[in-house]
């Protein structure tokens, strides 16, 4: 089983940036397509972006498009969101998964991190 490790989140500014990363170990990270999620307090966990495990294919919620990056480094088993613009709506904690196909459907992950906090201040 894939274990997930986030980071790179923080405190920034409204129209800040950050980059987040999420490493893989103990799986075939080249097998797996890789999704980010969030979940604010007192929210559902809901879907920010995913990719394919070549690359070829991502995937965004409406409310990250055009502002969001997700990209991934097979030879570093690793996945990225780069966030711009960032928005004090965007504040959560931030969660990276693994699934066997690219979607946008919480259940059909089945390797979750632990998350890394994102706070935009207005």
């Amino acid at each position: 089983q894939v274990q997930l490790v986030e980071s790179g989140g923080g405190l920034v500014q409204a129209g800040g940036s950050l980059r987040l990363s999420c490493a893989a170990s103990g799986g075939t990270f080249s097998r797996y397509a890789m999704g980010w999620f969030r979940q604010a307090p007192g929210k559902e966990r809901e879907f920010v972006a995913a990719i394919s495990w070549s690359g070829s294919s991502m995937y965004y919620a409406d409310s990250v498009s055009g502002r969001f990056t997700i990209s991934r480094d097979n030879a570093k088993n690793t996945v990225y969101l780069q966030m711009n613009s960032l928005r004090p709506e965007d504040t959560a904690v931030y969660y990276c998964a693994a699934a066997w196909a690219v979607d946008r459907r919480i259940s059909d992950y089945f390797s979750w991190g632990q998350g890394t906090q994102v706070t935009v201040s207005s």
